[in-house]
């Protein structure tokens, strides 16, 4: 009877962590062929491991795994990069590795992997916030290491720069903000929000990002910047700070946002 019981209670205990570790990490749950290494087990196999960034430019070149190599999925040559890479390193494990727990792009690397048969590749998908938190020796930030954890902009600090769409365009019109769209050209599609009123910029182009945040501190101006869905401009807010730049805005939900509210104003 005890044993049935003791059966029982840690039938239950497997469920509840199971469940609870399928809501941390969503893509688990989407993307159940891939397998995945945890946090503690990834730093301490760094030596036998070769981690892959597969992030945009300018996340990579904001906050990193040292010693990461970055291959963004998007790149048209993934496929092609990774396999190269495979070439080279033999049979050692390689490790993609995206922002944080609800990042899928660390799961989609690995699938991708798998489709043109370059094995051997597993997702670290804790992130690389949760990897500089606690190992910050093994992290680069702004191209500096180690990093201070306390340089790290947690959601708290960068809920304190979102203003709603509404107070966005009221700023744009009322100030004399220098305004910026860090779409890339395919999620733009030629569409401006504040036509005559914006610079357009990639983030991945980081000498005119730099000319403009120089712009805005040097004339003393605020600074409003709206990307896709509101989570590019976290990065930047880094290389903001670094410039010392202390009146800025970032528009919550970014351009998605504002073209729903849009939707809903005309669309009855």
């Amino acid at each position: 009877m005890k044993r049935a019981i003791y059966i029982l209670l840690g039938f239950f205990l497997y469920a509840t962590v199971s469940s609870a570790a399928e809501s941390e990490f969503p893509g688990r749950k989407l993307y159940l062929a891939v397998p995945y290494i945890e946090l503690d087990d990834a730093y301490q196999r760094r030596e036998q491991l070769v981690f892959v960034d597969v992030r945009s430019a300018y996340e990579y070149d904001t906050l990193r795994i040292k010693g990461a190599i970055h291959i963004p999925l998007a790149d048209k040559s993934f496929v092609e990069k990774m396999k190269q890479l495979r070439s080279e390193q033999g049979t050692k494990p390689i490790v993609a590795y995206c922002n944080g727990k609800t990042c899928i792009k660390s799961y989609k690397a690995v699938s991708k992997c798998r489709k043109f048969n370059i094995d051997n590749v597993i997702a670290y998908d804790a992130g690389i916030m949760d990897w500089a938190k606690k190992y910050p020796a093994e992290a680069v930030l702004l191209g500096k290491t180690p990093i201070n954890p306390r340089n790290l902009i947690d959601k708290a600090r960068f809920k304190k720069h979102l203003i709603s769409s509404d107070k966005f365009e009221e700023r744009v019109a009322t100030t004399n903000a220098l305004v910026l769209d860090v779409r890339d050209q395919f999620q733009r599609e030629g569409i401006s929000i504040f036509v005559g009123q914006e610079k357009r910029v990639s983030l991945d182009d980081q000498k005119r990002v730099d000319q403009y945040l120089d712009q805005a501190r040097r004339e003393n101006r605020t600074l409003l910047v709206y990307d896709q869905a509101g989570k590019q401009v976290r990065w930047l807010m880094y290389h903001i700070e670094e410039k010392g730049i202390k009146s800025y805005y970032f528009m919550k939900g970014g351009a998605h946002a504002y073209f729903q509210a849009l939707r809903k104003q005309f669309v009855r």
